[in-house]
């Protein structure tokens, strides 16, 4: 049996970066589960998986595009200081949560604190980022 479009999957997996670098596994933990073409994950891992068999193992990159896009210099934005109340002192480096306009809840990084404003970057923090995963199906359903 080949994954196609439908098929729930389970895949062992190591992502890394350009340098090497892994950002996510799923060693110590359950393969991770998903619905090909249901869009759960990053387009590029399905196409990745795409035609593998049971058991298979293989190296799949993702160009940023279709991972988690480009970096956008316009998803970095100043908030007046006064409107952001997270209870404690706001610091460079800070992941906070602010209410996206659908009223989801989206982590954001604080890149700057100065006298008046909080700057927030807004992008996946892997947008712009090549991506390789070492991935092995694990199931086919």
């Amino acid at each position: 049996m080949e994954v196609k479009k439908g098929s729930k999957v389970k895949v062992s997996y190591t992502g890394t970066l350009d340098d090497g670098q892994v950002f996510d596994t799923s060693e110590g933990k359950e393969p991770l589960e998903f619905e090909v073409g249901a869009g759960m994950i990053i387009p590029g891992f399905e196409q990745g998986v795409m035609g593998m068999k049971e058991g298979e193992e293989k190296e799949i990159k993702i160009e940023a595009k279709d991972a988690y896009g480009e970096r956008d210099e316009n998803n970095v934005q100043a908030i007046p200081k006064d409107q952001v109340d997270v209870g404690q002192e706001v610091k460079e480096g800070m992941t906070l949560a602010v209410q996206a306009p659908n009223g989801q809840k989206v982590p954001v990084k604080v890149t700057k604190v100065d006298d008046q404003n909080v700057f927030i970057d807004m992008n996946h923090p892997l947008a712009g980022k090549n991506l390789s995963f070492k991935v092995k199906v694990e199931g086919i359903e």
